[in-house]
């Protein structure tokens, strides 16, 4: 199960298009209370939560701004996409190591993280592997790999885009 780490994703005009309705003014970001499910030690921790935004879930677009990744989507070039989430996570005075998780339960094809902003944040895989948000990266991975993010603390937040899909054969 390889990790594959592509830099500069996208040409420098088309990731600026992006990163700007990202952070535009009337992108609409939803509070979402856990960075991932919650269990009863969840509610103390007050850095457990997350801006975030569903560009596509169960079979439909669910955003108006679908079309504004539309770059990233032809460079990817799934045969099926599954799930699209953008995350916002806010800046903390340490870093801070979420819970490892997988995307999707009970799906077999790629995971892929585009990083809309540079920062000391990352992901991390369970062998403990770390692949640093660096802007324009994507890292793609089988979907089937425990893996988290983290906070950042030298930026105002730790900003990327989840896609879960297939590939074709």
């Amino acid at each position: 199960m390889s990790i594959r780490i592509i830099d500069n994703f996208l040409d420098a005009d088309e990731f600026q298009k992006v990163k700007s309705v990202i952070y535009g003014p009337d992108f609409p970001w939803y509070h979402n209370e856990f960075i991932v499910s919650p269990n009863k030690d969840d509610r103390t921790n007050l850095f457990n939560w997350q801006l975030t935004h569903t560009f596509y879930k169960e079979l439909s677009i669910r955003s108006s701004h679908f079309i504004d990744i539309d770059p990233i989507l032809r460079k990817l070039n799934p045969s099926a996409v599954v799930k699209i989430k953008a995350n916002l996570m806010p800046k903390s005075d340490q870093i801070i190591v979420h819970k490892f998780h997988i995307d999707v339960t009970e799906f077999r094809g790629k995971t892929s993280v585009f990083y809309i902003n540079s920062n000391d944040g990352f992901t991390l895989f369970e062998d403990g592997t770390r692949v640093e948000s660096v802007e324009n990266r994507m890292v793609i991975f089988d979907s089937d790999r425990m893996h988290t993010g983290t906070s950042c603390t030298n930026a105002r937040n730790r900003c990327v885009i989840n896609f879960n899909y297939y590939e074709w054969n």
